[in-house]
């Protein structure tokens, strides 16, 4: 048997690892917060001369008991580091600060997921997102994302835009290498992708397919764009089994849209598009596989995602490993002839094309 990293740390270790496992919302909060207040971005702006407790307290102003409690627990972090007296920014802290990636995970974490996370036990045992009654009675959160606090929708969009935008860039050219004139954008949301391959190509037909309240933030986009004459609008419930895909569609497109769905369900709906494709054409399926990552903290932050599927999303679905994900697209009927890795910072592009023996 190999030894992971995990199994390779001394006890001392493991045990310390399990300390700041035990204290992670602890750390998380007080984080956010140093960022929120200000302190953060003070003891940057003082450089490596640092600043004392009450210089800091008088830049923020909060007493002078907030910011120690602050202080101290950054100390613990690594955020902060003290010297004679004075608070100095650390390379952590600069990041927490100011890298996008932080800045948008944490957003997504506090405003989206951390109340609904309480719930993640109820949500495992009964296999719906229990944690997702903190914002509304829905059965998902896609049927009340259009509802959802101001604040909360921005920080929902911030981390699911953020991935696929630096994905698209790398992914375009090999979706209109084979010259496409029609293509099915499902689950296409506020119409982020449609816009993309509007611009890249200016011949090309898009139907986006989604949620009726999911594509009227989508119309109204289009409109603003002046796209309608370009882009056209299916309304369905995609998990009803009994409503077909539409066809004559050379490819259908599907981005980070799967990993919304339990394993029986991204069958089902590869069932639909295989009746809906023309024999000739393919289905394009772009998703961040967590055992696809080029570093390890990738794989951490795409499985620590999946537990908001869980409380708050859907109940059921998940971030995926490739090879559970790559049975369900086999089940359906499908062969997969094309697989790009590294595509923006995390995903995968498989092309899939009927199996000639399905």
């Amino acid at each position: 048997m190999i030894l992971t990293k995990a199994h390779q740390k001394s006890a001392l270790a493991a045990k310390e690892a399990a300390q700041w496992i035990a204290f992670a919302p602890v750390v998380f909060q007080s984080a956010r917060v140093l960022r929120e207040t200000g302190i953060l971005q003070e003891l940057e702006n003082a450089g490596s001369e640092g600043l004392t407790l009450e210089e800091v307290a008088e830049q923020v102003k909060i007493s002078i008991y907030g910011v120690r409690v602050l202080l101290e627990s950054g100390l613990g972090i690594g955020l902060i580091e003290s010297n004679d007296d004075k608070f100095v920014i650390t390379k952590t802290g600069y990041f927490i600060l100011h890298d996008e990636l932080t800045k948008i995970h944490m957003n997504f974490v506090h405003d989206v997921c951390y109340e609904g996370l309480f719930s993640l036990d109820k949500s495992i045992a009964l296999g719906k997102p229990e944690g997702l009654k903190v914002f509304g009675e829905w059965s998902t959160i896609y049927e009340g994302l259009s509802k959802l606090p101001e604040h909360v929708q921005k920080s929902w969009f911030g981390f699911d835009h953020f991935h696929s935008d630096h994905a698209f860039p790398d992914a375009l050219p090999e979706v209109f290498k084979h010259n496409p004139k029609k293509i099915l954008d499902i689950g296409g949301n506020t119409g982020k992708w449609t816009i993309a391959c509007t611009t890249y190509n200016p011949d090309v037909q898009i139907t986006i397919m989604d949620l009726p309240g999911q594509l009227d933030m989508a119309k109204s986009r289009m409109k603003e764009l002046k796209l309608t004459d370009r882009v056209s609008f299916y309304p369905t419930n995609i998990l009803d089994e009994t409503l077909p895909f539409p066809k004559g569609h050379d490819i259908i497109w599907m981005s980070q849209f799967l990993d919304c769905f339990s394993d029986a369900e991204i069958v089902s709906i590869l069932k639909r598009c295989y009746e809906a494709l023309d024999e000739n054409g393919s289905v394009l399926i772009l998703e961040p596989f967590w055992d696809r990552q080029k570093f390890e903290v990738a794989s951490f932050c795409l499985q620590q995602t999946s537990l908001y599927f869980t409380a708050l999303a859907n109940g059921n679905s998940q971030m995926y490993n490739s090879e559970t994900f790559i049975r369900c697209i086999e089940q359906a009927g499908f062969t997969i002839v094309e697989q790009t890795d590294n595509i923006g910072f995390s995903h995968t592009l498989l092309k899939c094309i009927k199996s000639k023996d399905h």
